[in-house]
């Protein structure tokens, strides 16, 4: 089994809400079908628009839409048929295999059948360091990084995929896929976010660790970080 990220545009001429409801409707069935497992869609809907001054931008225009999944090979030979399907539903897309590593599993707000999860989901697109060996910004991320970010913020859900390769010509060149789950109230909540709600010392602390931390192997001018509303098709596997 491979685990792929795809980054969805919408077509000309409708908004980001229309795309999430169009994608909801008929994306993860049509996935199914092709015989994709663990569907997962991250929307850029109108619940996650307050934190918009998250956003972090390198692509122009910026993916409008994620949704990740399992295949029993992403050999190209025998993908044609999930490639169709999201032709079919975006005017763009791009591909990637990916290596997951689940850091912190959901089990306070377990996503629940089709349905929105709970809080919001930072969906993060990530290039390391131009002047780091790729084994050098791994063993940053894994060793040291990956502690940073579980202490400093009050994150629910935190799992990274290493990108393998790209499966479309034009993919971003991306190291990495980030996503990670928050409360509702950290869209808007710096001190939510960074878990130091009423203590400003942790709350200086906190996002000075992490900046630091991240500045030690990831490229900020090659970034897409997303703000997106989780929705998860696992139970379309019939578990």
């Amino acid at each position: 089994m491979e685990k792929l990220i795809c980054a969805l545009w919408a077509p000309e001429g409708v908004t980001r809400a229309d795309y999430a409801e169009q994608l909801k409707a008929a994306l993860p069935a049509a996935l199914k079908d092709a015989g994709a497992t663990a569907i997962r869609l991250n929307l850029r809907d109108a619940t996650v628009e307050p934190a918009a001054p998250l956003l972090q931008t390198w692509q122009q225009p910026q993916q409008d839409a994620v949704v990740q999944f399992w295949l029993p090979t992403a050999n190209a030979h025998f993908r044609g048929p999930i490639d169709d399907i999201l032709a079919e539903h975006s005017s763009r897309f791009e591909l990637w295999v990916v290596a997951e590593s689940t850091i912190i599993p959901n089990r306070d707000h377990a996503p629940q059948a089709g349905s929105r999860t709970w809080g919001w989901s930072q969906a993060s697109f990530i290039s390391f360091r131009s002047d780091m060996s790729w084994d050098d910004a791994v063993a940053h991320w894994h060793r040291h990084h990956t502690r940073v970010a579980i202490d400093t913020q009050a994150n629910f859900e935190y799992v990274q995929n290493i990108i393998v390769r790209a499966l479309t010509p034009n993919a971003p060149d991306y190291d990495a896929f980030v996503e990670e789950c928050f409360t509702p109230e950290a869209m808007t909540n710096s001190p939510a976010f960074f878990d130091a709600v009423g203590d400003d010392e942790k709350f200086a602390r906190n996002t000075k660790d992490m900046a630091d931390s991240c500045a030690g192997f990831i490229d900020f001018s090659r970034i897409d970080i997303i703000p997106t509303s989780q929705f998860d098709f696992a139970h379309l596997d019939g578990k």
